[in-house]
């Protein structure tokens, strides 16, 4: 199957102030709008993301619930700026502090006026424990 686009759609009972928290602190713009649905795209790097309100009729009925148990990851080339901007000047809710992880991420994590986790990140290098793990980096090595 070959793939045209693929992007999230975050469904909310709360559309605008969705749609405006992810104009406001991570740099979509709309690319369409209706009271129901609004697709965003990133400025910077082309990405998609779209919010529909649960109770819409495409949605099946038995599925008509907010968004949970979701994580949105967003790369960030310096994850310490963002967190000055974000949490420090802005306020977001802060639920994981900015940190390292042997695993190859500085990071920390935030929630949108959902609840859905936003975990901000920039790649570091991982430990020795976790190169292995990284398979395109041990293919790239094997060519």
């Amino acid at each position: 199957m070959k793939l045209s686009s693929f992007y999230p759609v975050l469904m909310t009972r709360n559309v605008s102030e969705t749609s405006a928290f992810y104009l406001q602190y991570f740099g979509f713009s709309v690319v369409f709008e209706t009271d129901w649905y609004v697709s965003l795209k990133q400025d910077e790097t082309g990405d998609e993301l779209a919010v529909l309100h649960a109770d819409h009729e495409t949605v099946p009925a038995t599925f008509r619930k907010s968004v949970q148990g979701l994580i949105l990851n967003f790369e960030v080339e310096n994850v310490d700026e963002v967190y000055k901007r974000l949490i420090e000047e802005n306020k977001l809710p802060l639920h994981l502090g900015l940190r390292d992880e042997t695993f190859g991420q500085r990071h920390f994590i935030t929630s949108d006026p959902n609840g859905v986790l936003i975990d901000v990140i920039t790649v570091i290098p991982p430990d020795e424990s976790f190169q292995e793990n990284y398979k395109i980096m041990e293919e790239q090595k094997l060519s």
